[in-house]
């Protein structure tokens, strides 16, 4: 697969999450699917997302850095948004934080069929002090 064609394919994928299109994640993640060494299949994943999305309602996906390098993408992704209550572990209440999420995926037949996610929480404990 080209370099261009997985490039665009993830554009496509957080354009679908950031319309909340979850009918359409099937198209851009593998049924058995494995996030953080989990496999929680195209269902579990959709759950996380629906959950994150009732935690955090105004949330954003926007790339702030791509690699790309076939059949693996690494990304580094920019949120600027309002969790409500608690976020990892954190008090934010509605408190405007900004963070980054660095996320390495494996690609297999034009999908995402593995995920590696990291959060920079410090960012945001740096935030609410």
């Amino acid at each position: 697969m080209s370099e261009p064609n997985l490039s665009s394919i993830y554009q496509n994928y957080l354009d679908c999450l950031n319309r909340r299109d979850w009918s359409s994640l099937d198209q851009f993640v593998a049924d058995d699917v494995i996030h953080n060494g989990r496999q929680i299949g195209v269902s579990g994943y959709r759950e996380m997302l629906e959950e994150d999305v009732r935690k955090i309602p105004d949330l954003r996906f926007s790339i702030e850095m791509l690699i790309c390098e076939p059949p693996a993408i690494a990304s580094r992704l920019a949120f600027d948004c309002r969790p409500a209550g608690r976020f990892l572990g954190l008090p934010i209440n509605g408190k405007r934080v900004v963070f980054a999420e660095n996320v390495f995926y494996a690609f297999r037949n034009g999908k995402i069929a593995q995920v590696w996610s990291v959060i920079d929480k410090s960012a945001i404990e740096m935030q609410l002090q």
